[in-house]
């Protein structure tokens, strides 16, 4: 049987850039549990250092296209990659079902770029619970940048805002809900629009429309209109022009002060999200004895959701809570 490596082990072999060590760490995360978290509390001090850039968008519009051809401006510029692409669950596994990973086939091959499908095992907003988590790993293993491509589901996108320093929102022409999708809620999270497969009909008007509509929307004091790039990912065009405006991006982020605000909004969603689902398995743990009778109250209107729930809170270890 071959050992388990210790977790500070593994933590000083993904200092040295090591992909194994960094494949088994994602694995590991992926599984979850008390020895995922002994890793990430390891490796926490040595994350912070890289770029994290988000790519969003409608289903079709394009993102692993993009990823790849972003990864590959990167790689030409003697950048390290690191990529996490949020693919659905399979319903027969419960893992990813790689689709992204496929497309990015022959980035594979490259040792400058690291892929990791990760599934969304069920998680809101396009992606996985253990993606930030897989982030501090490539971080940590000196993946810089790092793309994390979620999910095309639509308005539920604007969760990648809560992880990544750039989002990158995609759109194409020819796709009738898809700016429509943006002007319900993905516009604003946006801090570089890309309307990709730009050699199709209508992408002028698909570009007019996207300026238009960010010229009516408000913006915050200070805060610069997000630029509308036209780009053909297939054939790599217009993707210096993306990669120029990204490194503009984070050159205003530092020199604004805003980039360690998106960092202290991260950690505080991410606390936040964690203590949620440490409390959500204590209550719901089967060995406990009192939740059946207590829900049973609230179904006969004996007891209000409201009641309950703190309730329930109030009965839970003092170390949980």
């Amino acid at each position: 049987m071959t050992p388990v490596p210790d977790p500070g082990a593994l933590v000083t072999e993904l200092a040295g850039g090591s992909v194994r060590a960094l494949a088994r760490g994602l694995t590991w995360i992926e599984d979850g549990g008390p020895r995922a978290e002994n890793l990430i509390e390891r490796v926490y001090p040595q994350t912070g250092r890289a770029h994290v850039i988000g790519i969003t968008g409608s289903p079709g519009s394009g993102k692993s296209t993009l990823v790849r051809a972003l990864a590959r401006a990167a790689r030409a510029r003697g950048k390290t990659v690191g990529v996490i692409a949020v693919d659905p669950t399979s319903p027969y596994s419960g893992g990813a079902i790689l689709g992204d990973r496929i497309r990015m086939n022959d980035l594979a091959l490259d040792p400058g770029v690291f892929i990791r499908s990760m599934a969304t095992r069920g998680a809101l907003g396009g992606l996985s619970r253990a993606a930030a988590d897989a982030i501090d790993l490539m971080d940590a293993a000196g993946r810089d940048p790092i793309f994390v491509e979620t999910v095309g589901v639509g308005q539920d996108e604007v969760e990648i805002a809560s992880a990544a320093h750039s989002v990158v929102v995609v759109s194409v022409p020819g796709l009738g809900d898809d700016v429509q999708a943006i002007k319900a809620g993905v516009l604003e999270i946006a801090d570089v629009h890309v309307v990709n497969k730009a050699d199709r009909e209508g992408a002028d008007r698909t570009i007019a429309d996207l300026r238009n509509m960010l010229m009516l929307a408000p913006m915050r004091e200070g805060a610069r209109m997000p630029p509308v790039l036209a780009c053909v990912a297939a054939r790599e065009e217009g993707i210096d022009a993306l990669w120029d405006a990204l490194a503009a991006h984070l050159d205003e982020l530092k020199a604004t002060g805003e980039l360690e605000r998106r960092r202290a909004r991260i950690a505080h969603k991410r606390v936040l999200g964690i203590a949620h689902e440490v409390l959500a398995r204590a209550v719901a743990d089967p060995a406990r004895g009192d939740t059946g009778p207590l829900l049973a109250r609230v179904a006969r209107r004996e007891l209000s959701p409201h009641a309950a729930a703190r309730a329930l809170l109030a009965t839970l270890p003092a170390a949980t809570r």
